[in-house]
């Protein structure tokens, strides 16, 4: 057997030499598992490669966040209501590629129903936190999600999300670029106007 043909074989008691094997198919067994670790281990290298430095420590463009008091905060884009506020962990979301963000959203807030052009998948990490699908805000049929709940969201799926009495932060992980469309123009916080004008 070659070596290439063993490669894809998984690994295991099928894929190691029948005792009494001849030396040479041992040969090509302990090159195969060679072959198999390398492949391993570049993939290893090639998914950590991929994410892109924004939280504590990287290396070799691993990105590590050793905990939530190395979070990073600053205010939401104005398309958030107000008071939100974001932590890039890795990547970027206006740009192509994989990213992950933390937003922190106030209590007795709603972001009203609204899609996004990429897939999100949506963690709640604190807090409590209401869900709803559609393209109006029902609060009578929104689902709780309680810590550690999570929600994938296809593209151009319409959702609302709202607080109650505290409030929550979740993680978004998506593709870039990443943007925020409300289904009524008039429930975005960055075209209403500002007091006093």
């Amino acid at each position: 057997m070659e070596a290439e043909a063993m490669v894809s074989l998984p690994l295991g008691r099928a894929a190691m030499p029948a005792r009494g094997a001849e030396t040479a198919n041992r040969g090509e067994m302990r090159m195969a598992l060679r072959t198999r670790a390398g492949i391993a281990a570049l993939a290893l290298v090639a998914v950590g490669a991929g994410a892109v430095a924004a939280g504590e420590a990287t290396h070799g463009g691993m990105v590590l966040l050793s905990g939530e008091a190395a979070v990073r905060w600053m205010p939401a884009p104005p398309s958030l209501p107000k008071s939100s506020e974001i932590s890039i962990i890795m990547g970027d979301p206006d740009k192509p590629g994989p990213f992950t963000l933390r937003v922190r959203i106030p209590a007795d807030t709603v972001i009203a129903p609204h899609t996004h052009a990429t897939d999100e998948s949506v963690t709640l990490l604190s807090g409590s936190l209401k869900h709803d699908m559609g393209e109006t805000l029902d609060k009578g049929r929104g689902t709780t999600m309680e810590r550690g709940g999570f929600v994938y969201l296809p593209a151009n799926m319409p959702h609302a999300l709202w607080t109650s009495s505290e409030p929550a932060v979740v993680q978004v992980s998506g593709t870039g670029p990443f943007g925020l469309t409300y289904v009524n123009p008039a429930d975005d916080p960055s075209r209403q106007a500002a007091p006093g004008r």
